[in-house]
């Protein structure tokens, strides 16, 4: 690999950069507010690439200087994540993730009021910390819309799951709802579905960490597409 070849794997993997922070794609890597960061990174690259080109070509009619040896072949092997960019968009983590992980719950500093609406729209993360932690008071009366997708642990017990996450995709966990009620006669894992339903006391321990898993009590429930950001940032905000 020379130069003109070092020169063209940046160009290429600057514009792939650029083009996944230009379109939904970077948000199966890393968080939304990180797009800004991605771009520069990508235009960084890219001019990198032009400079280098351009020093190649400034220097291509000087002689060099001693015995010219040519760079390892195994530096090529740098295409492989550059082609994985380009031709493989990874799925969002799902339900095989999320009952591997205990769930990531914590308890929050404090509750906000409620979002206005009958029902009440809600993160996984809201519901699950109100529940949990709040022990339901701040829902009490209030029935709540809430969206995930769906996992079914080895007993055939569903959940509604967001993955959340800090920073990237590599640090994505999972917040877990157990559902009860009146649920679909199919359950389908990983798929997105909107659930409505009131605040159930019944509590049960994830079996990976031992972390709470508060109930909702489903009224109705109704299939979406995915969204198009698949992970939760509610502890970015």
């Amino acid at each position: 690999m020379n130069r003109q070849a070092q020169a063209a794997v940046l160009f290429l993997l600057g514009g792939a950069l650029l083009h996944a922070g230009a379109t939904d794609l970077y948000l199966r890597y890393v968080k939304a507010g990180l797009r800004p960061f991605l771009l520069a990174s990508g235009a960084v690259l890219i001019a990198a690439a032009v400079a280098t080109a351009w020093y190649e070509r400034r220097r291509a009619g000087r002689p060099r200087p001693g015995h010219a040896h040519p760079e390892p072949r195994v530096s090529w092997l740098l295409l492989l994540p550059l082609l994985a960019l380009i031709l493989i968009a990874p799925p969002a983590l799902g339900s095989y993730s999320a009952l591997r992980t205990g769930t990531a719950l914590q308890k929050p500093y404090a509750y906000g009021p409620l979002p206005a609406g009958d029902p009440v729209p809600l993160s996984v993360v809201d519901y699950a910390s109100r529940a949990a932690y709040g022990h339901g008071r701040s829902l009490h009366g209030r029935p709540v819309r809430v969206t995930g997708f769906l996992a079914l642990d080895r007993a055939g017990r569903p959940y509604l799951v967001r993955m959340a996450l800090n920073c990237c995709a590599a640090d994505a966990q999972p917040v877990k709802i157990a559902l009860t009620g009146e649920l679909p006669p199919v359950l389908r894992p990983d798929a997105w579905l909107e659930v409505t339903g009131t605040y159930s006391p019944r509590l049960t321990r994830d079996p990976v960490n031992n972390g709470p898993v508060p109930y909702l009590r489903v009224t109705a429930t109704r299939p979406v597409p995915a969204p198009r950001d698949p992970y939760d940032e509610t502890w970015n905000t």
